[in-house]
């Protein structure tokens, strides 16, 4: 019996799906698959290369994708005969999300979950969620905003406002941003960041989820923050959250969010490389994702589970809720060096917001990072 070894990232959302397809893929195939995880801190700043060391199957993503094109540890998926279903895929992208793993003319791994900033709230508590800048700050000043405000998510959300408002930042050479707009949004940021309690520093988006979903909460409204279906589902925690689009703070809607999501990806060291791509193929399908991983708890990455009627009904419409902005989403830059400046940066970031900094010092701060990167 052929047995594989997979790594994906610690949360329900993460590790369950990985887990009941697994299981259908034995029943099929005849292949094993045994899942570890790790920390959602670990899957966004671990070295892609040491895991491929050790997995065959990785679920990664995509800001990595320069990285491991200049390591060569991931193999590419674009392997000859199979054109037709990478075009199902293709066709079945919830917006950029397959695009954002094709990298120097390959497809280095295909998305099974897509996510981008969203909106979060309590929908026994707030009426409606905000759809305006001026709404959030009106409820931030009545300490019912909950920011995920730990690296790297406050550099997703400054990501977020520069891109809605129609200043999105660089993906490739020059200036992060230009000084007069990367002032307007660290402004903004600032704005918020002084109305929310000082613990949101240390949250991530899953603790501001958790925050939330409290049956004793004081929030009631996570405006920037990736969407967990997991808090959707009626009895994962005290109250189910409801999703909806970002806030918009630009003029052309809810664009521009942070895409997110995760990608399955294949070592160059495996020993079985043939078994694992077929399993990264029939995980991704539209048809799997639509039923088992979906069902499992996922949180697909193919439009037909975002687009299925009891996927939604199941969920409470997160996905319908949400899907003007997955379609809107921006890509991060994806050269190798990046990961180190997302790091780097939210750091800078954080510094500056929690020192009361002038705006242009950090944006300037931002920007010499953003070229030493490249």
């Amino acid at each position: 019996m052929t047995s594989l070894k997979g790594m994906t990232w610690k949360h329900p959302r993460g590790y369950d799906p990985m887990v009941a397809t697994s299981a259908a893929w034995k029943q099929q195939t005849g292949v094993e698959i045994v899942w570890d995880q790790r920390s959602l801190q670990d899957f966004e700043g671990f070295p892609v290369e040491e895991l491929a060391r050790q997995y065959d199957l990785i679920v990664i993503d995509h800001p990595h994708v320069g990285q491991i094109t200049a390591e060569r540890c991931l193999l590419a998926l674009d392997v000859p005969g199979r054109e037709a279903e990478r075009a199902a895929l293709s066709h079945g992208s919830v917006g950029q999300s397959y695009p954002s793993y094709t990298f120097e003319g390959h497809q280095w791994a295909f998305p099974i979950d897509a996510a981008a900033q969203v909106t979060a709230y309590r929908a026994d508590i707030i009426e409606r969620p905000p759809v305006t800048w001026n709404e959030v700050v009106e409820l931030a000043r009545i300490g019912q905003i909950v920011l995920p405000m730990l690296p790297p998510h406050n550099l997703m959300t400054f990501f977020t406002l520069a891109a809605n408002l129609d200043v999105p930042c660089a993906t490739g050479p020059g200036e992060l941003i230009a000084a007069e707009a990367g002032i307007e949004v660290c402004e903004r940021l600032a704005e918020i960041a002084a109305l929310i309690e000082p613990s949101n520093f240390a949250m991530d988006p899953i603790a501001a989820s958790e925050a939330l979903a409290r049956q004793d909460a004081v929030v009631s409204v996570m405006p920037y923050g990736y969407g967990y279906v997991s808090y959707a589902l009626e009895g994962f925690r005290a109250r189910p959250l409801a999703f909806a689009n970002i806030p918009v703070l630009g003029r052309h809607g809810p664009i521009g969010s942070a895409l997110g999501g995760t990608g399955i990806a294949v070592s160059a060291f495996s020993d079985n490389p043939e078994a694992a791509i077929d399993y990264a193929y029939w995980v991704a399908s539209g048809e799997t994702q639509r039923t088992i991983y979906a069902g499992s708890g996922g949180q697909p990455g193919h439009a037909a589970a975002w687009e299925d009627e009891a996927v939604n009904a199941a969920t409470g419409d997160f996905y319908q809720g949400t899907r003007a902005t997955l379609d809107g989403a921006w890509v991060r830059p994806r050269h190798n060096g990046y990961m180190a400046f997302q790091d780097a940066a939210s750091k800078r970031i954080n510094a500056g917001l929690m020192t009361k900094a002038p705006a242009r010092d950090i944006v300037a701060a931002l920007n010499n990072l953003y070229y030493a990167s490249l």
